[in-house]
Order: C-alpha cells, then structure tokens, then sequence
C-alpha cells in the first residue's frame, strides 16, 4: 500500500518537480559547481593522474543529470 500511495503521489506531483527543476536549473548547477570547485581544491594535483578542472567537467556531468531527470519525468 505504501508504494502505492507514494507513486500516486509522485505523479500528481511530478509536473510540479519538473518546473521546479527547471526554474532553478541555473542556481543548481552553480551551487552544484562551486561545491566542485571545493573537491577541486582539497584534491593534490601530485596525487591525481590527470589535472582536470572540476568545474567544468561536473557542469556537462549535471547537465546530464538534468536531461536525464526530465526524460524520466515524462516518461513516468
């Protein structure tokens, strides 16, 4: 009963996510990046194979996240 009820309630809600998702797209993804940039700092480039910028790597990374939450949003 319980999945039930919150599937129930997932889909009453999930439009209502979406659109929030979207309208804070922005926000997300540069919080999402400075916290990034944080890992970034903490990480010793002598200990890490590859320099690579954090940042920017987790914001296509994010954007992936989102696209893949949308697809999922319709499609349930």
């Amino acid at each position: 009963m319980h999945r039930v009820l919150r599937n129930t309630f997932f889909r009453l809600a999930k439009d209502d996510v979406r659109e929030f998702i979207a309208e804070n797209e922005e926000r997300l993804l540069q919080i999402f990046c400075e916290e990034l940039d944080k890992v970034d700092d903490r990480i010793e480039e002598e200990r890490v194979f590859i320099d690579v910028h954090m940042a920017a790597l987790g914001e296509e990374l994010m954007k992936g996240v989102f696209a893949a939450l949308y697809r999922f949003l319709d499609e349930y």
